[in-house]
């Protein structure tokens, strides 16, 4: 399939070909909701920690004894019972991680892009590349291009300039083509690649 290539200034930069095999295949949700939560969980940082029983410093010696006192039986104070004992139950150190195929996730990320295509929230543009690092420039080409919410994708270093200025600009995030992935392109309205960065895609999905 074709799409239109556009520059900054918002006119038409030619036509370029989209893949079928990475840009027109129908979204399943199901494999891109296992990609999100496979992300998801891999960032989770698994370092909510209670002390259990045996971890807590103190003496291991019987409250009272056993029988006679008309009480409950009890060991040490350090049972979840009492105040300042072990925690029953509680959060370990984790990683929340789990396996998932390589072929299933870049199958994912085609997913995913094919979902944009299809939601016509696909932008090609000609290059993510700018004079003066300037914020407020930036911005208001972009929302030339309509682009409130975008992904940015560009090839593999993105420019400096256009880095510094739309650091700034909330909604709009920017990537280098490796750092591409599932959850960022959904989390935004738009996905804008340029033309280095389909290069790349092809090359990768060849």
């Amino acid at each position: 399939m074709k799409a239109d290539v556009q520059t900054l200034a918002a006119k038409k930069a030619g036509t370029v070909e989209l893949p079928d095999q990475i840009f027109g295949l129908e979204p399943r949700s199901d494999l891109i909701h296992r990609m999100v939560n496979y992300q998801l969980a891999k960032r989770r940082a698994g370092t909510g920690k209670t002390k259990g029983r045996a971890e807590i410093n103190g003496t291991m010696a019987k409250m009272y004894k056993q029988k006679g006192t008309g009480k409950a039986r009890h060991s040490t104070k350090k049972a979840p019972l009492f105040r300042g004992g072990g925690k029953a139950h509680g959060p370990v150190l984790r990683d929340h991680g789990f396996s998932m195929q390589k072929k299933v996730r870049a199958l994912a990320l085609k997913h995913a892009l094919s979902a944009k295509v299809k939601s016509e929230d696909l932008i090609v543009l000609d290059k993510a590349e700018i004079k003066e690092p300037k914020t407020k420039a930036l911005k208001t080409q972009l929302a030339t291009l309509g682009l409130t919410s975008a992904l940015i994708i560009s090839g593999e270093e993105v420019e400096k300039n256009f880095d510094l200025a739309a650091r700034n600009i909330a909604n709009i995030d920017v990537l280098p083509v490796q750092g591409i992935n599932v959850y960022d392109i959904l989390r935004r309205d738009k996905l804008v690649l340029t033309k280095d960065a389909l290069v790349a895609l092809e090359a990768r999905f060849s």
